[in-house]
């Protein structure tokens, strides 16, 4: 089987990389066509179409930022004519709404679609050790479950399409709301004046603790935000996603709309780029 990959950002390039490496054919589009020299180099076929890429494969997986741009990618009048009898993997992170919508367009296009959202980061996706998550129906998912594995050992089937995306916001709101939280007793235990060693032995023996906190508490403390696995950026898209989709479960949002505001705030301070612990700036800065 053929693949060809959409979307060779931050998780898209190590996560095509793992396909070259387990020698599946590759075809690679990206929007941004400097990101694809490594997969060139690796032996990936590059296009400067994506419909190209969609003529070439049998199977597509899109790894791109956002809804419109899967839109704007896949289905554009061009792109869309070819899909006959090809599967979509739709991987990035998006509203359980947006999916069923492509799958739909998909569909009616003569292609076949299914979600799988991954949870972790560029180590995670560099090592195959992503937690994956299958929006798809169960003969879908066992006939590309050995293609997935490349991902992560144990994809997992959550429901039909819809469900792992569901289960995907669900994950990153934790990863919003703990972050802004620990960041928020951190510089509050500073201000105090307590030892931030003692504060996180403490944190580390006690049903509080997560090890995200380990990961962002250097960054925080040396106000070191260069260089991220997850930019501030797509945690404030990906917070902003699920706002709009929980807004019609009758869920109390004021909690991560606040958080919302913090990370609005780290991007309008020049954070957008830089890794999301920067909201520990802002709530530090935030008085001062």
């Amino acid at each position: 089987m053929k693949v060809a990959f959409l979307g060779t950002g931050l998780m898209g390039l190590p996560m095509a990389q793992r396909l070259l490496a387990a020698d599946i054919q590759l075809v690679a589009y990206n929007r941004t066509p400097e990101k694809l020299a490594p997969l060139q180099a690796a032996g990936a076929e590059i296009v400067t179409h994506p419909r190209h890429a969609i003529r070439a494969a049998e199977c597509i997986i899109l790894m791109l930022t956002n809804a419109p741009a899967i839109y704007n990618v896949l289905l554009s009048d061009t792109a869309w004519q070819t899909l006959e009898g090809r599967t979509i993997i739709q991987m990035g992170t998006i509203t359980p709404t947006e999916s069923q919508e492509i799958r739909d367009a998909v569909v009616a296009g003569g292609g076949e679609y299914l979600e799988a959202p991954v949870l972790g980061s560029i180590p995670e996706a560099q090592a195959g050790k992503l937690s994956v998550m299958v929006g798809a129906e169960p003969e879908q998912y066992q006939r590309f479950l050995k293609l997935l594995q490349n991902f992560g050992t144990e994809p997992l089937l959550i429901g039909p399409v819809g469900s792992a995306a569901a289960l995907k916001l669900a994950l990153n709101q934790l990863i919003a709301s703990l972050t802004t939280s620990f960041a928020l007793s951190l510089a509050f235990v500073q201000r105090q004046g307590v030892d931030v060693d003692v504060f996180m032995q403490i944190l580390r023996d006690s049903p509080l603790y997560a090890a995200t906190f380990d990961k962002k508490l250097q960054r925080m403390l040396d106000g070191n935000y260069a260089n991220p696995n997850f930019p501030t950026k797509h945690l404030l898209k990906d917070t902003e996603l699920f706002i709009s989709e929980a807004k019609s479960r009758s869920l109390d949002l004021s909690s991560i709309k606040g958080v919302r505001q913090i990370l609005q705030t780290a991007v309008k301070m020049s954070f957008a780029d830089d890794d999301y612990s920067s909201l520990f700036s802002v709530i530090k800065e935030w008085g001062e």
